[in-house]
């Protein structure tokens, strides 16, 4: 299936990764995601760069990748060889880094460059089934370990101008992270579907105006079931700095079930 994102700008996608590695490994609890990464992949053009927010590293500051050749980090425990044997060289990008840093540094955002760190599996357990030929420079972005939702929306601000290019961002979480409540049963899970559709209609209404979307994705916590669905909201998290790189509704381009509960992904 086809989605249009935005003709004027380049694209933004929040998406779910899954759980570690079980993506790639061939895991069934994961099979809708893994065919949504691969359809939606078309509906970002071409792009000369991704610019990835991954929910799994989190820096006092935002911290970018700025090295030539970023390694991965498997940071992940407890699976089998075939885990650590992943491979995915895509190139960094130092100039894209070093653009992104002057962005939020006139934002008054504080930001610092890491030329060493490289890419988690927030970023290369997706990209390796989006992009499996790993020719698209990529940089990282941190989150700020304090947690603050207007803070990472304040991000997505401060970079909107990397719309003007051909460069994809993607927001790299998940809806719903409960890790003690996910099961490979599809047991129904009514504080799951109602987060969802509380999510949802905030990041596709129409009727919101962006300044309305915006407080609602900041005062997340007073939506059904928040807590539950997220007892941390790292994975929440890149969702808001996608918002704050938008002023347009979203457009539902994924809601099934990764490890039977519900997620959803956005495209703008």
């Amino acid at each position: 299936m086809k989605y249009a994102a935005d003709d004027q700008l380049s694209p933004v996608l929040f998406i779910p990764h899954g759980g570690g590695p079980l993506p790639l490994l061939g895991d069934p609890g994961h099979q809708n995601m893994v065919n949504f990464l691969e359809e939606i992949t078309p509906s970002l053009g071409q792009p000369s760069a991704l610019v990835v927010i991954s929910a799994h590293w989190e820096e006092s500051i935002v911290t970018i990748t700025s090295g030539a050749t970023p390694p991965l980090i498997y940071d992940y425990y407890g699976f089998s060889a075939e885990a650590y044997r992943v491979h995915y060289p895509a190139p960094g990008s130092p100039a894209l880094a070093d653009k992104i840093f002057r962005l939020l540094q006139r934002s008054g955002v504080g930001s610092r460059l890491d030329s060493q760190r490289g890419f988690d599996h927030g970023v290369f357990v997706p990209l390796k089934i989006m992009f499996p030929a790993a020719d698209i420079p990529c940089v990282q972005l941190s989150l700020i370990n304090h947690l603050d939702p207007a803070m990472h929306t304040k991000i997505g601000k401060a970079l909107a101008e990397l719309r003007k290019e051909n460069i994809a961002i993607i927001g790299s979480g998940f809806s719903f992270h409960n890790l003690q409540a996910f099961s490979r049963t599809g047991v129904h899970d009514a504080k799951n579907e109602a987060f969802e559709a509380w999510l949802i209609d905030t990041c596709t209404n129409g009727d919101l105006s962006s300044e309305e979307r915006e407080t609602r994705l900041i005062e997340w916590h007073h939506a059904p079931y928040a807590d539950y669905c997220h007892p941390r909201e790292e994975h929440l998290l890149p969702l808001h700095v996608c918002v704050g790189l938008t002023s347009a509704p979203a457009k539902l381009v994924f809601n099934g079930k990764i490890l039977g509960k519900k997620a959803s992904a956005f495209l703008w």
